[in-house]
């Protein structure tokens, strides 16, 4: 079991699977199970157990979680591989950032296209990887959703993360999906609004008629690290820029608050998207 530690010390994002895998496997057969008697204990068939053991569908999130409670012997191998699994499934240009997302102490977000990942319902996310263009296979959208929902543990992190979005009206409106999935979507964002550390903003669509609109330049995330370092993240057509420079953080970041000044405030934006997730029926 000393080995087994020792291993899980050194993982890396770019083998993670094949060594959940080949840990569980020693960790069954130490236990003189069958794949189908495992299988049984975690609620998973014995093709899917070896299936995992094979990599040819490496571990979910939640076979992980079980895996946990009935080999882990309590030392918490499969626990703490679950942050490396869920990189393992992100775009490349993201994963450098997932990993500070997850260890942010504030996020700060303007979304002008579609809805916030963190905020995502799992149809709205389906509808939106599964609609992209290039065309993806079935099994890569499945796992591009785990891995965006499992985002949502920074949620109720603790000690808690403060997170801030203000949404452009056009997000609200855009129906991806069908109108049913926009309406749980919405819901959805009422319900996160009521969180104490998220505050929910909606930059409505008619703010150019007042002669200014400081979102017009894009998109924009602000982060706060552990350490209190501050950094903006931008991922124009699925590429990745992470700032650190404080001459460009500083811009971003009077940006950023003029955008959030220019929107509605909270109890309004909240009514607004009540609105709209009743006019889809």
């Amino acid at each position: 079991m000393i080995a087994v530690a020792r291993a899980v010390n050194k993982m890396e994002a770019g083998g993670t699977a094949y060594l959940v895998a080949a840990l569980a496997k020693a960790l069954r057969e130490q236990q003189e199970l069958s794949q189908e008697d495992l299988g049984k204990k975690i609620g998973y068939t014995g093709s899917a157990v070896s299936a995992m053991e094979t990599c040819a569908q490496p571990a979910s999130d939640q076979m992980l979680v079980r895996l946990e409670e009935v080999l882990g012997s309590g030392l918490g191998v499969f626990e703490r591989a679950r942050e490396f699994i869920r990189l393992d499934r992100y775009p490349p240009q993201f994963k450098d950032f997932a990993l500070l997302e997850q260890r942010a102490l504030t996020l700060q977000t303007y979304a002008m296209v579609v809805i916030h990942g963190l905020f995502q319902t799992e149809a709205y996310a389906r509808a939106l990887i599964g609609g992209g263009y290039p065309p993806l296979p079935m099994r890569r959208v499945d796992e591009l959703v785990e891995a965006r929902l499992a985002r949502r543990v920074l949620f109720d992190r603790d000690p808690p993360a403060l997170i801030e979005l203000v949404l452009d009206e056009s997000t609200l409106r855009r129906i991806v999906g069908s109108q049913e999935i926009m309406r749980e979507q919405l819901l959805h964002l009422a319900k996160c609004a009521e969180r104490r550390n998220v505050t929910l903003q909606v930059m409505p669509m008619m703010r150019g008629l007042r002669g200014d609109h400081a979102g017009l330049h894009g998109e924009i995330t602000l982060l706060e690290t552990p350490d209190h370092h501050h950094l903006v993240y931008l991922q124009p057509q699925e590429e990745s820029l992470l700032i650190s420079d404080p001459a460009k953080v500083t811009t971003y970041t009077h940006r950023y608050a003029k955008i959030r000044a220019q929107a509605l405030g909270p109890d309004e934006s909240l009514g607004l998207i009540e609105q709209l997730a009743g006019e889809q029926r």
